[in-house]
């Protein structure tokens, strides 16, 4: 695990303005992705306007228009760096991009010309839309890498931007000579209409802290959501009754090596604490986290850096990043991380968010989210959809609709199912909306109360009384209704009201009455829920156990040692293995191994490792596990480790390309314990590729299964177990039970 590399992705403060380079111009024509058929998307989904779109965010404008943001690379190979970028969409499939999201005469004194501009999150507060993003040098500090937050607002999603000027958050001093890492920051808004702020990295930690009503100040001291060295891009959702903190660990931008993953833990708080599915904090050495997405042995490798949008079905969607493994770089070998955009359905199982259920980001065509209306017309002109309608310019929203107290009546009837209407208000007092005769809201601006009623049955709730857009989402699924009120355009929390069960939705016409505007007028069939968790690996048939004692000695012919450690013994049946120096990683490996060939056809190796790496100490990079080699410089290793602060389960990668360039990455599988049993299941795809696939458990039966790599088919790995990675403090590791059994792979 490591940091962003400087060198690659500081790309330097670009003085361009819109269209001025070749590799960034707007093109105004939606472009569709070429050869995927109509109500689909194949990923990566920004294949039309750009080749990288790293630290995404989104925000649907009250426009209509779906806004997506990414940090400063070049679009494509060759092109120049800008100050962040800005595309849109309608329907995910046609894209525009617009262009960069600042330029140089939006600068203030303080941040530094050398900076680059990463993870620009934009939030609508009010009456404007605020954006957050990191710069990674200012003008305040001497040296470099005294990176901090700044704040801006617009009229719009897309500018033009006045930036605040001093930092919203400064550079924060580690006590010595350096700085931590003040980036990636978003922002949440929750029920009660407070504003939250979140940012941080793996050098310091993720902090959060509540923000001034405008979202321009920070209104609390900054508390520790996320321990150092483990985590960074955080992204906060409410879901049901508790808040998530997702956040994404290991390398970002190690070419094909990258292991990036993103995680998750839920609390009662927006600030937490954040606890994952075994009850350990987020700001724990030890802190596993829920896995949300991680690579499968497809061609993609370094999901992360996400956030989270709802279709008009209900649908969420995870937006991330990811890196072909094959054509990892922008440019050449070592140089800018290729990281184009992703979209994947997000699931929630046993209370835990999934891309796919658990099965990780698609490479084949899937259903698009949906955009499209059952009411007919277009969502962002209400006119084309109701009867005696009032097209008013609103702010920009030219095609929205004005309510004068008079009722307006859909052209189109809802059908008698689960449906689920979503619409964009702003009351002048009050608006409200019926589907049939089966359920009337209103959305009580000047009393700030949110009321609804179904047959017998009525509920309120209150909302902030700030003037603002707000979205107000009703959905009938079985004989229940639910009904929610959020800001305008985002997946942040919501005033909600949940009815008792009543009888089934008849159909009929929306109609909607009262004085403000309207717009963005969506009607869906409610979405299917999957709930199953995606199939894994599983073993078949009578386990080999290995003789331990037999491996160390060589009186079992089958295994060998590669660069034996002096002091390894047996005892008791298990291997006795103390933690040297030697490291497999990086030029000129000296860890020991003690290896075998594998067995045929699809296979689980498991093992238990017993390993004590302390708590909060540094003591990189002790290490023992499991690993699968090629050779020294092409290897997959499995094992717990400590980095920095932290202790994890690294699922790491070293490869060499054909150019003899070397990297190495990891992704993280979770948290080790004092014991902790590792499994590697293995498969050989339809074209020879060999795929090994990781596992972690703290009692033998419970299994979280984590990240994918891949080897050539041409390669002849052996498997077998190693240590090392420095002998100060004095550990030793202890390895027992390692078994062999032919496994069932999932198609």
């Amino acid at each position: 695990m490591s940091k962003r590399p400087f060198a690659a992705l500081v790309l330097g403060f670009c003085l361009i303005v819109m269209g001025c380079d070749a590799g960034n111009r707007p093109d105004p024509t939606p472009r569709a992705t070429p050869g995927i058929a109509a109500g689909q998307i194949i990923n990566p989904v920004s294949r039309s306007f750009a080749d990288t779109w790293a630290d995404p965010s989104v925000i649907r404008g009250v426009d209509g228009w779906w806004y997506v943001y990414a940090t400063s690379d070049p679009l494509r190979a060759g092109g120049a760096p800008a100050l962040g970028h800005v595309a849109k969409t309608r329907d995910w499939q046609h894209w525009t991009y617009v262009g960069p999201l600042l330029t140089s005469e939006n600068m203030p004194d303080w941040i530094s010309p050398a900076a680059g501009l990463w993870a620009p999150d934009v939030r609508r507060i009010g009456d404007r839309y605020v954006l957050y993003f990191a710069v990674t040098e200012t003008a305040l500090n001497a040296g470099k890498d005294d990176s901090a937050i700044g704040v801006a607002t617009a009229p719009s999603p897309v500018g033009p931007w006045t930036v605040k000027p001093e930092p919203l958050v400064p550079p924060h001093s580690d006590g010595h000579d350096g700085w931590f890492s003040t980036i990636d920051p978003t922002g949440f808004t929750d029920v009660d209409g407070t504003h939250y702020l979140y940012w941080g990295s793996y050098r310091g930690g993720i902090f959060a802290a509540r923000t001034a009503p405008d979202g321009l100040s920070l209104a609390t001291k900054p508390v520790q959501v996320a321990h150092s060295d483990r985590y960074e891009a955080p992204y906060v959702v409410k879901h049901g009754d508790q808040y998530y903190l997702m956040a994404s660990s290991a390398n970002c931008c190690a070419g094909p090596s990258t292991g990036y993953s993103v995680f998750a833990g839920r609390g009662q708080s927006p600030l937490g604490p954040f606890l994952d599915a075994d009850g350990t904090a987020m700001t724990k050495s030890n802190s596993g986290g829920s896995i949300v997405v991680t690579q499968n042995g497809n061609k993609w490798i370094g999901a992360g850096h996400n956030a989270v949008f709802t279709d008009s079905s209900g649908q969420d969607y995870l937006l991330y990043h990811a890196l072909d493994r094959v054509r990892p770089w922008l440019g050449e070998a070592g140089g800018i991380n290729r990281r184009p955009l992703l979209v994947d359905r997000l699931e929630w199982i046993d209370g835990w968010p999934m891309v796919n259920g658990g099965a990780g980001p698609s490479d084949t065509p899937s259903s698009a989210p949906l955009t499209a209306s059952l009411l007919g017309g277009e969502p962002w002109n209400a006119s084309s959809q109701f009867t005696n309608a009032h097209p008013v310019d609103a702010g920009g929203v030219n095609q929205a609709m004005r309510i004068e107290g008079e009722r307006v009546v859909s052209r189109k009837r809802l059908p008698a199912d689960d449906v689920r209407l979503e619409v964009d208000v702003l009351p002048k007092d009050s608006i409200s909306v019926e589907l049939a005769d089966d359920v009337s809201v209103e959305v009580d601006a000047d009393s700030g109360v949110l009321r609804a009623r179904r047959d017998s049955w009525t509920g309120s709730t209150e909302f902030p009384k700030d003037g603002s857009w707000r979205t107000l989402v009703v959905t009938i699924q079985g004989p229940q209704l639910r009904v929610a009120l959020r800001p305008a355009g985002s997946s942040d929390a919501s005033a909600s009201l949940v009815s008792p069960k009543g009888r089934q939705f008849e159909g009929g016409p929306v109609k909607i009455s009262g004085h403000g505007v309207v717009t963005n007028v969506v009607a869906a069939r409610t979405h299917s829920i999957h709930d199953d968790r995606a199939p894994q690996p599983t073993p078949v048939g009578t386990p080999q156990r290995v003789d331990l004692v037999a491996a160390v000695s060589g009186s079992n012919v089958e295994w060998s040692w590669i660069r034996r450690p002096s002091g390894v013994h047996t005892r008791g049946g298990a291997i006795v293995w103390p933690v040297t120096d030697g490291d497999l990683a990086g030029e000129g490996a000296s860890g020991g191994l003690l290896l075998r060939d594998p067995p045929e056809g699809d296979w689980i190796a498991q093992v238990k490792v017993g390993l004590d790496l302390g708590l909060d100490t540094v003591r990189n990079y002790q290490q023992a596990g499991m690993v699968v080699i090629n050779g020294d410089d092409d290897f997959i290793r499995l094992g717990a480790v400590a980095v920095e602060g932290t202790r994890i389960v690294e699922y790491g990668r070293e490869i060499t390309d054909a150019d003899r360039f070397r990297s190495y990455g990891g992704a993280v599988v979770g948290r080790p314990a004092g014991v902790t049993w590792l499994r590697v299941a293995h498969h050989v795809d339809h074209g020879g590729e060999h795929l090994y696939r990781s596992a972690l458990s703290h009692d033998g039966r419970h299994w979280t299964w984590g990240a994918t790599w891949t080897m050539s088919s041409a390669s002849r790995p052996r498997i077998g177990l190693y240590a090392g990675g420095g002998e100060n403090p004095a550990v030793e590791a202890h390895f027992s039970d390692l078994i062999f059994v032919n496994a069932s792979w999932p198609s």
